[in-house]
């Protein structure tokens, strides 16, 4: 997770963000084909349901609600990353959103760019978290040098950018 090798240049913060906005514009861009197919398909005449137990078209028409709902959740995610500002970060900063942070587990080293939303995109090798999730909460307000246990492991924050 999110390893790479410590002579491996470092992706800038801003090349991250960038990413993200490319991935989730992409992403946002086939939920809304996909919706617009499921829900000409949940009015298609062919869908129409032939006696009380056929449920394709309502079955169709949940999916198309549902890829609806991800399609704004998507929409917000994006919205966040292109309003993001960027903090700067020290060895004495508490870690918070934009914090890029490099945390060593094993002899391995891993990098984490906290984020507003979208967490589980991965940027040259960098994985995108957000303070929600489980390793999130490990890591928002620690400071470099702070250790943790995450999974039964051992963890230590190497830097913060």
């Amino acid at each position: 997770m999110g390893r790479r090798p410590l002579d491996t240049p470092m992706i800038s913060k801003s090349a991250i963000v960038k990413q993200v906005i490319k991935h989730l514009g992409d992403e946002l861009e086939l939920l809304a084909g996909a919706s617009r197919k499921m829900h000409a398909d949940a009015s298609d005449e062919q869908n129409k349901a032939e006696d009380q137990y056929d449920t394709r078209g309502l079955e169709t028409a949940y999916l198309a609600s549902s890829q609806a709902r991800q399609a704004t959740a998507t929409e917000e995610a994006l919205a966040a990353y292109q309003a993001l500002t960027l903090a700067k970060f020290t060895a004495t900063s508490p870690i918070a959103i934009t914090a890029l942070v490099e945390l060593e587990a094993r002899g391995e080293r891993m990098w984490y760019f906290i984020g507003p939303k979208a967490g589980g995109i991965e940027v040259k090798d960098v994985f995108v978290i957000t303070p929600e999730s489980p390793i999130g909460q490990q890591i928002v307000s620690k400071k470099v040098g702070d250790r943790f246990k995450f999974h039964a492991q051992d963890y230590k924050i190497i830097s913060v950018r």
